[in-house]
């Protein structure tokens, strides 16, 4: 059953990143950090609370960085974590490692149109279980259609 239940809470992600503020310089993105026995323990989106915000940044920010139901909980991500970033200080890659998250599930990895994201091999070579879903990437694009030109 993890198949149908990352499935589940993927498309849940995928449809908070259509609560994002439209911008023609960020991609919307949304994300929900889910305990094994599936309660959700946060979500976010992009631009959520800030212009500059990345929705697992804000996902994050709303738990204690010390919450041990981090160690075991997944993040479902419509898009690649970010590894490079001009706003802010820290990655979404770097928040997801340090907050201790074993799993990352997406359904797209980001397109090179604002930088090279090395989201997936950065997580995966900290030993963290990426799992992707490409046949969902299609809906993440339309989404995003305002940045795809």
């Amino acid at each position: 059953m993890p198949d149908l239940d990352d499935r589940h809470w993927l498309r849940q992600a995928i449809e908070l990143s259509r609560s994002c503020p439209p911008s023609s310089s960020a991609f919307c993105v949304g994300a929900i950090i889910v305990s094994p026995g599936g309660e959700i323990l946060a979500t976010g989106y992009s631009r959520e609370t800030d212009p500059h915000d990345h929705a697992e940044e804000v996902a994050l920010a709303k738990l204690p960085v010390d919450d041990p139901r981090l160690r075991e909980a997944t993040i479902y991500t419509s898009l690649e974590p970010c590894s490079k970033r001009a706003s802010r200080p820290r990655t979404c890659t770097e928040l997801i490692l340090n907050a201790g998250i074993p799993r990352v599930v997406l359904a797209w990895r980001e397109p090179t149109i604002f930088v090279n994201c090395e989201g997936v091999e950065l997580l995966t070579a900290a030993g963290v279980e990426v799992i992707e879903f490409p046949d969902l990437a299609k809906e993440v694009e339309e989404i995003n259609a305002h940045v795809l030109g």
